[in-house]
Parts: C-alpha cells; structure tokens; sequence
C-alpha cells in the first residue's frame, strides 16, 4: 500500500478553505484512478503547542506506480490545478510506502 500525505498550512481565509475543499476539490480527488480510500481532517493538533497545519489529506493506492498513475491522469492533473483555489497558506504534498508491525 502507498500514502499520499498532504499537509495544510493556515490558510488566509480558512471558511473558504473549508467550503472549496468540501464542496469542489474532495469531488474531484474521488475521481482519481487507482485510488483506494480517503480521508481528511481540519481539526489537526500538536503533541505540544499550535499545530503548524490547518488540514491534513490522506489517500491510499496499491502501490507507488498507482499513485504516480493517478497523479498523471487528466483527473490527477485538475486535483493538482485546483490547489491554488483553496490553499492560500501553502502545501505540503508527501509520499511513501506504508509498513506494518
């Protein structure tokens, strides 16, 4: 199994965050190929202190070559366009192959 992490600086208008990402960008990440799960939180905290995020995304795919498949895909390409329409703080965008024990 491979993760994308995307991790959300504060954004300048954090309603609007919300409601874009809700309303417009989740709808189009779903439609990704390849992609197995989701899931995504806006009450991100710290161990200690203020979190330094706002939102944290996690997507799951079978391997890495399906998350470089989905990413490439026309539906991948309009995730990543729509980033600048929401994200105002920024964007942290992580990747890795998940292990258990």
């Amino acid at each position: 199994m491979h993760r994308l992490l995307v991790l959300y600086p504060p954004p300048a208008d954090p309603d609007h965050f919300r409601n874009y990402y809700e309303a417009t960008h989740i709808p189009l990440v779903a439609k990704m190929p390849g992609l197995r799960g989701y899931r995504y939180s806006f009450d991100v905290a710290a161990g200690e202190g203020e979190s330094p995020y706002f939102c944290v995304f996690e997507a799951d795919f079978d391997d890495a070559a399906a998350l470089a498949a989905g990413r490439g895909s026309p539906e991948g390409q309009a995730v990543r366009a729509d980033v600048p329409n929401y994200a105002t703080g920024g964007v942290v965008v992580l990747d890795y192959e998940l292990r258990g024990g």
